[in-house]
């Protein structure tokens, strides 16, 4: 069984619901610690000159783990995002298709970031056809050195390959994965080219940009990327 581990996030981008498309497992990675302006709780989208910063406020908890990090709603987020969504996705063909989901969502007072979070990333996996079960990290017992934890999550799921992202390089120890007799392999992902409502093409938005410029079918492309990415 091949097994992807990632902390949640944000209106996640193309590369992770890639990685997510790609096991027989998905483990979100609720236990660790909240990383401030990282894509927990932020994403991107097109605009007309660019992109721009969609972020989730949360309250002053970033020492807390991601399970327990809760919105700020005194800041009135949810009306902001959706308008953003309206404005810039206007010309969208498959806006108006999926715009439901997002006004339903935006209107509800969410109290966890880990919720909204899952919510979010439930919806997509179910809208681009990706079969892959989810798990919560909170629901094992793991230890909490990185690559022990992965392990032990792994070995909760009876995996015996860990699809890792191109950045674990950087700190996973591959031979504690090899003693635990666990393959590595790493993610491979080249980022497809889509139509979009303004030129020239900027990769690596949120996913929803092309949930409404290609619909859910447009994930095919992405099931046909093949180029490392972090």
């Amino acid at each position: 069984m091949i097994v992807a581990i990632h902390q949640p996030h944000y209106l996640p981008w193309l590369g992770y619901l890639h990685k997510l498309d790609q096991a027989e497992a998905f483990v979100v990675l609720d236990t660790v610690q909240f990383t401030k302006q990282d894509f927990q709780n932020r994403n991107r989208i097109r605009k007309a000159n660019g992109w721009m910063w969609l972020t989730v406020p949360v309250k002053r908890e970033y020492k807390a783990p991601l399970l327990e990090v809760t919105i700020d709603n005194e800041q009135h987020w949810g009306r902001k995002h959706l308008q953003a969504l309206k404005l810039n996705y206007s010309r969208a063909p498959h806006l108006q298709e999926h715009l439901p989901f997002f006004t339903d969502t935006y209107a509800k007072q969410w109290s966890k970031l880990l919720d909204l979070n899952l919510h979010i990333l439930n919806h997509l996996k179910e809208t681009f056809g990706i079969s892959t079960p989810l798990h919560l990290a909170s629901s094992f017992m793991t230890r909490q050195e990185p690559t022990a934890r992965l392990i032990d999550l792994c070995k909760a799921l009876g995996a015996d390959t860990y699809l890792a992202g191109a950045g674990g390089r950087n700190y996973m120890d591959m031979a504690m994965f090899e003693d635990a007799q666990i393959a590595v392999e790493f993610q491979e992902f080249k980022h497809p080219v889509y139509p979009q409502c303004f030129e020239p093409f900027e990769p690596s938005m949120a996913a929803i940009d092309l949930l409404f410029n290609c619909g859910s079918k447009g994930f095919e492309m992405v099931r046909q990327a093949r180029e490392n990415r972090p």
